[in-house]
């Protein structure tokens, strides 16, 4: 019974994120001009429709066509359906790191379900604060760092509860 809710869970959680994000791309591919600029708060949060053919910073745009497909379509749902048989099947997982594989799973669906329908990604967001500038970006790319982020920062802190209870032995 506790993988049957653990798979639901999953599920629902990746539903959402895919769901944050395609809304917020058709969103933005109706009501943003490829290129326009929209400022949102002054040049520090910024609205710009671009498409991507590529992956992160157009990384593999270029790409020959057959390439592409693997690169940016098969290798990335392989590795992402291989989480997802990781997540509802490992028995001592927390509900933390469900919702961190929840995250990056849906994340990147959202994202490929964007290069099969478009052959390109919609990115529309864009942070510049002090020496923080990113690339163009959507709620996909967000859903995949705050999720790779709490993975991180469960390892992290697993490790230091450990090395706290070995040196709390000795």
């Amino acid at each position: 019974m506790k993988r049957v809710c653990k798979i639901i869970a999953l599920v629902f959680l990746i539903g959402c994120n895919i769901s944050c994000d395609q809304i917020s791309k058709e969103k933005a591919r109706t009501e943003i001009s490829e290129n326009e600029i929209i400022e949102v708060v002054d040049d520090h949060f910024v609205l710009k429709r671009v498409e991507n053919t590529g992956a992160a910073m157009s990384l593999g745009a270029n790409l020959p066509s057959g390439l592409k497909v693997i690169f940016l379509k098969v290798l990335p749902l392989t590795i992402l359906f291989l989480m997802f048989f990781y997540a509802a099947r490992k028995r001592e997982i927390s509900n933390w790191n469900i919702v961190a594989f929840s995250f990056i799973i849906g994340g990147g669906i959202g994202n490929i379900y964007d290069r099969v329908l478009y052959n390109s990604v919609t990115d529309f967001m864009y942070l510049e604060f002090a020496s923080l500038h990113t690339g163009i970006f959507n709620m996909a790319d967000v859903s995949v760092v705050m999720g790779t982020l709490m993975l991180v920062s469960s390892s992290l802190f697993s490790k230091w509860e450990i090395r706290k209870l070995k040196t709390n032995d000795v």
